[in-house]
């Protein structure tokens, strides 16, 4: 193998692991608890890293969302860009409402695609008729 083909394999090895690095932290932000861990230790207020928040914005882009398991994170990174929503996730209280509005958010959602997706009655009556009681 030659230097240029092992420095080639080096920077493709690179980008995969930083690609898979910064997709697992993006996520992460979909966590209101995380969220707050950071904020109490004062991560928000340092610039260096509100620049990497800032530089992470391109998982929005359509070619790199797709990846994404939990999109609910890009909206987080999106509002971590708003000193007033940092501020208040200092605060334990402001995690847990986050989080349970979410779980409210995914019940509703999750019950009302079940609605969407169960086949039309055909007039035989419904399964809960169907079944002996």
């Amino acid at each position: 193998m030659e230097a240029s083909e092992t420095k080639s394999q080096e920077t493709e090895d690179r980008a995969r692991l930083r690609f898979q690095v910064e997709l697992e932290f993006v996520q992460c932000l979909g966590n209101p608890h995380y969220l707050n861990f950071l904020a109490q230790r004062g991560y928000f207020k340092e610039q260096s890293f509100m620049n990497y928040l800032k530089y992470l914005l391109y998982w929005k882009k359509p070619e790199y969302a797709k990846f994404l398991k939990y999109p609910q994170c890009l909206h987080f990174l999106e509002l971590l860009q708003y000193e007033h929503f940092r501020r208040e996730l200092v605060n334990p209280a402001c995690a847990k409402f986050i989080d349970e509005q979410q779980i409210l958010h995914w019940q509703y959602y999750s019950r009302r695609r079940m609605r969407i997706s169960l086949p039309k009655s055909s007039g035989q009556g419904s399964a809960s008729e169907a079944e002996p009681s």
